[in-house]
């Protein structure tokens, strides 16, 4: 049974993409990687996609545009921006335009990886018309804070097998 996250990232620097794929991949996500905002768009067309982190500053569509057209064809798919090109106008356009969190470059795996898992569990609240409060309960039967088992437990609920 397949409990991973899939996660979408999308970054044109390829080593930082490369680096941040084995990191997010040992931490129980499945990334799907792309180094473009065109191919993005593509593969999330083909593969179900839990969560998308993406960058903000990329050749052909940028961060901003793949955030708008993500949000406009996967109406529950929540997205993060990451990004070494932040400002506080972009960063108020991107939330206008649906994203759950703005994060700048370089971001603490940690801190990533929380965001990462409050985009997933805003998601599936949404998706499967959940308040906060039962989802926090159904969380709580994991019995453990562990980001790997909240992020199954998550996929479960989401999966409608709780």
């Amino acid at each position: 049974m397949e409990r991973k996250i899939n996660l979408l990232f999308v970054d044109d620097e390829e080593q930082f993409l490369k680096s941040m794929t084995k990191q997010l991949e040992v931490r129980d996500f499945n990334v799907i990687a792309a180094n473009r905002g065109e191919k993005a768009l593509e593969v999330a067309r083909a593969v179900p996609v839990d969560v998308a982190l993406v960058d903000l500053k990329m050749p052909g569509i940028n961060g901003e545009e793949t955030l708008k057209a993500l949000k406009d064809e996967h109406k529950w798919l929540e997205i993060v921006i990451l990004t070494g090109h932040g400002s506080i106008d972009s960063a108020k356009e991107c939330t206008r335009s649906g994203a759950y969190e703005y994060l700048q470059k370089p971001c603490h795996i940690d801190d990533l990886l929380e965001v990462l898992k409050n985009a997933y569990k805003k998601k599936v609240m949404n998706k499967n018309k959940i308040e906060e409060k039962r989802i926090n309960e159904m969380l709580r039967l994991a019995q453990s804070d562990s980001p790997r088992k909240i992020l199954a437990r998550l996929k479960e609920i989401d999966r409608g097998a709780i």
